[in-house]
């Protein structure tokens, strides 16, 4: 794919990674309409911003009449709230799951016919290490992060012949706001998005930003004792 040719939209773009992979693809020459419950807090010169809450049907269905000429989808919006599957508050489980893969589903299915009418296109989901592993404190976003993997596994296989190439990019903490409470290394934003934009020029399917996430992709060959050596 030539990034300089792309139409693109990426969710959640007012701040952290999302703000970073709308400046990198304006660097490169892509059109960037760029995503936000609150436009008017998108500060990136370029993008064009776009009012979209992605758990609102009303405002996806809105922003994909707005922008309907996208050929790139980068759904990077999320939320992270540290909620216990046994001891959480529902209501943040619920959130998690509202936001990372139904509200992600809900603009897949809205724009799959744009781009398709564009010519075809790709689809990014920005995915993460714990797709595929969780800790004590991360029970719920794991779990909504792997659904979103067999989401992205699953719209792969059924857009393939619409010539729409759905990616997965993996990787482990970035600093960004939504991790600020968590005290452990963190990848810089702006790396981050250079290799997935990398990636997406490239026409890869999954993209592992950093060593973290490639280590636990080859965990899980190992089945359980691999991961979570405790049960060894």
């Amino acid at each position: 794919m030539k990034i300089s040719e792309q139409i693109a939209l990426v969710t959640g773009a007012n701040r952290g990674l999302g703000k970073e992979l709308a400046i990198e693809l304006i660097s490169r020459g892509a059109t960037v309409y760029a995503g936000a419950r609150n436009p008017e807090n998108i500060q990136i010169p370029g993008a064009i911003p776009l009012q979209l809450d992605i758990t609102d049907p009303n405002s996806v269905a809105a922003a994909a009449k707005i922008a309907g000429d996208v050929t790139l989808l980068i759904n990077n919006a999320g939320v992270m709230t540290g909620a216990s599957l046994i001891n959480g508050n529902l209501d943040d489980i619920h959130a998690e799951f509202d936001t990372n893969l139904f509200g992600t589903l809900s603009v897949v299915r809205a724009f799959v016919p744009k781009i398709t009418i564009n010519g075809g296109g790709t689809i990014l989901n920005i995915l993460s290490a714990l797709s595929w592993f969780t800790s004590a404190n991360s029970g719920s976003y794991s779990a909504t992060k792997s659904a979103e993997w067999t989401l992205t596994n699953a719209i792969r296989l059924e857009l393939a012949e619409q010539n729409i190439r759905v990616a997965g990019l993996h990787v482990g903490y970035i600093d960004t706001e939504l991790t600020a409470q968590i005290a452990v290394p963190k990848l810089n934003a702006t790396d981050v998005a250079k290799i997935a934009i990398d990636g997406i020029e490239a026409d890869k399917y999954e993209i592992l930003v950093d060593e973290v996430s490639r280590k636990v992709q080859k965990g899980l060959s190992g089945g359980v004792s691999a991961l979570y050596p405790q049960f060894s």
